[in-house]
């Protein structure tokens, strides 16, 4: 009769380590997958982009931040004090600063950030200001009244999130008399050519 030490048994008969799989989170599920904003014929479409996240720093960055492929908004256009910077892969939760998807615009591909703001135009001769009640019924608050068009404003979700500030955009539409709502999206500046 032959004798075994039990940990050489257990050595080759024990099942090969298995990789441990990890399934990628959706960490912007609660987003759109598709913005679509203007009318059937000037009609812009944005698709979320996995794989890709943007950061909302609320202090400009001095210096392109470790990692990112994209920053914009260098200060001279920000409304709200924001810089952005677009980085690959999933953001973690020791990320400083808001987190939001990133969008592409069809059919270009450019890579697209919403800043949280939305930019609504009423019908000639109707008044922002006549439409404060409206606008806050349907969850949003004015930002920035526009002195050179007083029937445009940027307006923004009373509750300060991006999500909200796209996702209720139809209830905006459905205020009379609105004839343009469209989400502030940052992209690149691209050189146009001459013609």
């Amino acid at each position: 009769m032959f004798y075994f030490p039990a940990e050489y048994f257990l050595q080759v008969y024990s099942l090969p380590l298995i990789a441990e799989v990890k399934f990628q989170n959706d960490y912007f599920s609660e987003y759109p997958e598709q913005i679509r904003v203007g009318s059937n014929s000037t009609a812009i479409s944005y698709t979320r982009k996995s794989g890709y996240y943007a950061i909302h720093y609320n202090n400009q960055p001095k210096t392109v931040a470790p990692g990112a492929i994209l920053q914009l908004n260098d200060g001279a256009m920000s409304t709200m004090g924001y810089a952005y910077a677009v980085f690959p892969g999933e953001p973690n939760q020791s990320e400083q600063g808001k987190l939001s998807p990133v969008y592409t615009i069809e059919p270009n591909g450019s890579l697209a950030v919403p800043t949280g703001l939305v930019f609504i135009r009423f019908a000639e001769g109707v008044d922002v200001k006549s439409q404060h009640e409206a606008i806050n019924r349907a969850g949003y608050e004015v930002v920035e009244n526009l002195d050179y068009a007083p029937h445009a404003a940027w307006l923004r979700a009373q509750s300060g999130n991006i999500v909200d500030a796209i996702a209720k955009i139809p209830q905006l539409e459905a205020i009379p008399k609105v004839e343009n709502i469209e989400p502030q999206m940052l992209m690149e500046r691209g050189l146009r050519l001459g013609r």
